[in-house]
């Protein structure tokens, strides 16, 4: 199953049909996602599933239906187990960007930590699972599927956020306080903590 997050709300694709009630179904072929994105955006609809019979189909038939922005992005560690956090409109989420013609995923996602942050000396250490999400750009809808991964950095410095890009803040936080960041961030950057198993203590 995969989870979609839709103005921060969860759009399931899966092949299986459950018992519960308190969701709409719809069947992945035949729907318009466009549609149902928006009564998503409108608050007209809270949770949805999207049903297809075949696993392997399931995101290449969503990928069909709407335009596909590919990023990267980094959980990053400093040498005191700090995480790097960037804040922006209003809500503390992971440096991340899209990706650039000619470069991998990997290169993406070290460069966009860089220009978003300022922290140079990254190693990624390990590839951790892809987000989705869906955003609206110059009027039209568009699936993002941000590729992360967990790196470490030896950079000492202050993180700087990036005023273009509209970052009013980056700064490292010690795993007992991610609980609280986490309260204002995305739902899709709190997979990512439950994935890395952060103890919190």
């Amino acid at each position: 199953m995969y989870k979609v997050f839709v103005n921060d709300k969860p759009l399931f694709l899966t092949n299986e049909i459950s018992k519960e009630t308190n969701f709409q179904l719809f069947l992945l072929e035949s729907v318009d996602i466009v549609q149902l994105i928006i009564k998503i955006f409108q608050n007209k609809i809270q949770k949805a599933y999207l049903y297809h019979p075949d696993e392997k189909q399931i995101m290449k038939t969503l990928k069909s239906k709407i335009p596909v922005n590919k990023a990267g992005g980094g959980l990053v560690y400093n040498k005191k187990g700090e995480v790097l956090f960037i804040f922006r409109g209003g809500k503390w989420d992971l440096p991340k960007g899209g990706i650039e013609k000619g470069e991998d995923i990997e290169a993406t996602a070290m460069r966009e930590v860089e220009e978003e942050t300022g922290v140079k000396q990254l190693t990624i250490t390990k590839k951790l699972q892809k987000t989705y999400h869906v955003f609206k750009r110059n009027g039209v809808y568009k699936l993002k599927v941000t590729h992360w991964f967990e790196m470490t950095s030896d950079f000492e410095e202050t993180p700087v956020g990036q005023i273009e890009e509209g970052i009013e803040k980056a700064a490292w936080f010690h795993p007992n306080e991610i609980p609280e960041i986490l309260k204002n961030s995305y739902e899709n950057i709190k997979l990512l903590f439950e994935e890395d198993n952060i103890s919190f203590q």
